[in-house]
């Protein structure tokens, strides 16, 4: 059966180089960190190796770059540290972040009583820049504001310039879930003065399992984790080396192939546009997702023509058919809710309609697009 992958936002692909450099770390590198024997010297100095390489990419200070095993990790530690460490009293987010930052939010709403907003967005799904600029003149609390740069689901991209621009001239705090964004887009953190970040290696061929948080210099947090003075005293927990090494090898390949992978993987996403819109005329496309220079070029949130039974059996349909892809969120798979980010940029009517989110990598070819359009025109004609 033919197999065509086309859930990159979810996860990627490992690439074999990084594999390879996994592999040797776990052969050659077994000595823990934190040891001062000369087996957990040389461990040491490979992570430290790894978080410079890292730092220098985005233009940041290896102390900025703090690792954990996720994009998730990564977004507790800085949310919670902020409130708790830094004196936040008000955070204003939008609701369509992701469950990473909406659910910590909440909890820390509950916990230590602060105050949470949420920015108004418009039709497509962006933060009216107004009304945050309103909300970050409301009062003199100190302010943390959390907007992801390119969202999951529809692939809008959050005009960071700006952001930054009311943030800082409100003395306010920035943090993005760059997530979706890293690894993708160049990130120089001296020109887009954010105050933190966090990322997920297997966004961008690294392995699952590790990430970093990005953390201003000047931002000092404490653990969220208790336990050893791994990671400067900022993350307890013995360092997973492997996994670290995979990241650095994964980023630095990233960073070096952006200009050539991104122009290849923007042709398949415009190339996949047009297709559906020939072959299936009545396609809606979420968000901005359609629409090539407001949107990241590695997804499409689309919206199909179907009536409700039919919708049922899509994405059933489409898994025999090799084909993989997303109905909404991969973070939402198994749960009975819809997307609460579709839920807030479309209709009652329009949340009728099934909507698939296909992204796209490297890996990815037209002959495979071919294909999946043709399947999904063959399941609309029958």
């Amino acid at each position: 059966m033919k197999k065509v992958y086309l859930d990159n936002a979810a996860t990627t692909q490992v690439r074999e180089e990084v594999i390879s450099k996994m592999q040797m770390v776990l052969a050659d590198f077994y000595g823990n960190p934190s040891s001062t024997h000369s087996f957990g010297r040389s461990a040491k100095t490979v992570i430290e190796k790894a978080r410079k390489t890292i730092a220098k990419l985005l233009n940041a200070h290896p102390s900025e770059i703090i690792f954990t095993s996720g994009g998730t990790e990564a977004d507790n530690m800085v949310l919670r540290g902020a409130v708790r460490d830094l004196g936040v009293k008000t955070i204003i987010t939008s609701k369509i972040e992701h469950h990473a930052v909406l659910y910590t939010l909440e909890a820390l709403e509950k916990e230590f009583d602060i105050t949470l907003h949420y920015v108004d967005l418009d039709a497509d799904g962006n933060p009216n820049l107004l009304h945050l600029e309103q909300l970050l003149k409301l009062d003199d609390t100190q302010k943390l504001v959390s907007l992801m740069h390119v969202n999951n689901e529809i692939g809008n991209i959050l005009d960071l310039e700006a952001v930054c621009k009311l943030v800082k001239e409100n003395n306010a705090l920035f943090h993005s879930d760059a997530v979706q964004s890293v690894g993708h887009y160049v990130w120089d953190v001296q020109q887009t003065p954010i105050d933190f970040l966090a990322v997920s290696a297997h966004k961008f061929h690294g392995p699952k399992g590790v990430g970093f948080a990005y953390v201003k210099k000047d931002k000092m947090l404490k653990s969220l984790i208790f336990g050893g003075e791994q990671e400067r005293g900022f993350r307890a927990g013995t360092e997973s080396l492997h996994n670290i090494i995979g990241l650095e090898a994964s980023f630095i390949i990233a960073h070096n192939n952006i200009v050539k992978e991104q122009a290849y993987i923007k042709e398949l996403k415009a190339y996949f546009v047009a297709s559906l819109q020939k072959e299936i005329p009545l396609v809606e496309f979420n968000g901005c997702s359609g629409i090539m220079d407001k949107s990241t070029y590695t997804l499409v949130s689309v919206r199909l023509p179907f009536d409700k039974k039919k919708a049922s059996m899509l994405l059933f349909h489409l898994d025999i058919k090799g084909i993989a892809c997303s109905e909404g969120s991969a973070c939402q798979s198994g749960s009975s809710a819809g997307s609460h980010v579709l839920e807030e940029v479309l209709s009652k009517e329009n949340l009728e309609q099934p909507s698939l989110r296909f992204s796209f990598s490297k890996y990815n070819t037209k002959e495979e697009l071919d294909y999946v359009v043709a399947v999904l025109k063959d399941f609309a004609e029958n």
